[in-house]
């Protein structure tokens, strides 16, 4: 328990980080993780934390809020979870880590890749494909920001907006791993101060959104999450042997 306390203020930044910005935080948090929590706890518990982060961020922005395109990112997240759902089941937990450190890289610096990712400009299939990815590597990434970014000119309307909708993809998964027989109480500590503190940066952040663009953050933000992603990967690979 007492590592699990460092938790508590990087999952406070990345929440407030967030929160202000509208990208960033839960991919960082979810690369941070595995310092701390054994491979089969991150997801899920990713999940719970994120969870409440994008509900309250989207309450404490809801006057922002525009449901327009919500309908349909919600079918697309219900049969992401259908879909990707069976294949969980088939994956070794062992290697989510790693997962997760590819993930972060490919979306960081692989044009090919983020062009690919950002050739979905449909919210059924950005809402199928974040769920889907969300189940495997944990934060789905920005996907749906480029064109909320594109329907909407005000940051505030994207941020909020995007928070509610991300909502349902942790939902989602949340109630994935309990079907596959996580038991949150085992962590129920650790899941506790972490919806505590994702909720306390989001009403941070929300207040210093008007005041703090934080540009340099976005700047970066990819040698950030690259430092992590390099860590995380190198230390899997370790622990799995494949360098012995």
């Amino acid at each position: 328990m007492p590592e699990h306390i460092f938790m508590i203020p990087i999952n406070f930044f990345t929440s407030t980080m967030t929160a202000i910005t509208g990208l960033g935080g839960g991919m960082i948090l979810v690369g941070l993780m595995p310092m701390f929590l054994p491979a089969v706890a991150i997801i899920p518990v990713h999940g719970a934390t994120q969870l409440a982060s994008n509900i309250s961020r989207a309450w404490f922005g809801r006057q922002y809020i525009d449901k327009t395109y919500l309908r349909s990112y919600i079918i697309g997240t219900i049969l992401g979870a259908v879909v990707f759902g069976v294949a969980v089941y088939f994956v070794h937990l062992d290697l989510i880590p790693l997962f997760i450190g590819l993930y972060i890289l490919l979306t960081q610096w692989s044009s090919k890749f983020n062009e690919l990712l950002k050739g979905f400009e449909n919210f059924y299939v950005i809402g199928f494909l974040q769920t889907g990815i969300g189940l495997f590597v944990g934060a789905p990434g920005p996907m749906h920001m480029p064109l909320l970014m594109k329907k909407y000119g005000d940051n505030h309307v994207v941020v909020s907006t995007a928070s509610l909708m991300v909502s349902f993809v942790h939902l989602i998964k949340v109630i994935m791993y309990v079907l596959m027989g996580f038991v949150f109480f085992d962590y129920w500590q650790v899941v506790l101060m972490m919806i505590v503190s994702a909720i306390i940066g989001s009403w941070v952040g929300t207040c210093l959104r008007h005041r703090l663009p934080m540009v340099w953050l976005k700047r970066a933000l990819p040698w950030i999450l690259t430092i992590i992603a390099v860590k995380i990967i190198i230390d899997n690979v370790l622990k799995l042997g494949w360098l012995v």
